[in-house]
């Protein structure tokens, strides 16, 4: 898939006393337009020790992070890996593993892609013998539903409404924020505060 300048691919927000605040992980575009998001390379190695500072800064006072802190301080620091999708795929899989989800990861190179993009995503649901498909709500711009129930596959649209407010620090809830908010405000109960399908 194609890296996509701008999205949540290298970057979220975290909540700051001053307010929200980006954090990104810098990476090379510089001409390269159209790489796709495996070819995507870090561009400043200090970005992991920058974040965790960070992080460690405006949530040390949350009431889990003590409970969480040398897990994350551990993925921070010794995050030394090159491509996006590896630093990607080392926090999805630590954050899985807090929250106790065991969803199998794989790679899109595990299958064989074809072009269009709703016969690609079908093709990986044929390959994985899916009998639902999960979608965020951007995809509905040009997914073709019908190709999924030709093949009985029922297409649901997640939905990002209507998410249970938790304790956070600092004033004003916000909902788009990174996972660790919750992590370090919640705990154990996180999952109390997910939706599950």
């Amino acid at each position: 898939m194609q890296y996509t300048r701008r999205d949540w691919r290298n970057r979220n927000k975290i909540k700051t006393a001053k307010g929200l605040q980006w954090l990104t992980i810098p990476v090379e575009v510089k001409g390269k337009y159209y790489q796709s998001i495996n070819d995507t390379i870090v561009s400043d190695s200090t970005w992991s020790k920058k974040h965790w500072n960070t992080i460690k800064q405006n949530y040390s006072k949350a009431n889990y992070f003590k409970n969480y802190k040398d897990v994350f301080e551990e993925l921070y620091l010794t995050c030394n890996e090159k491509h996006l999708s590896q630093i990607n795929y080392k926090f999805i899989a630590a954050i899985n593993d807090v929250l106790g989800i065991n969803t199998n990861i794989r790679w899109s190179s595990d299958f064989n892609l074809v072009d269009s993009k709703t016969e690609r995503l079908l093709g990986i649901c044929k390959d994985c013998k899916a009998t639902e498909y999960i979608s965020g709500p951007s995809a509905q711009g040009y997914l073709d539903e019908t190709l999924f129930q030709q093949e009985n596959i029922n297409v649901t649209w997640m939905d990002y409404s209507n998410y249970s407010e938790y304790t956070q620090l600092y004033e004003e809830f916000e909902h788009a924020v990174t996972v660790l908010d919750l992590i370090f405000n919640e705990g154990i109960n996180a999952t109390n505060y997910m939706k599950s399908f």
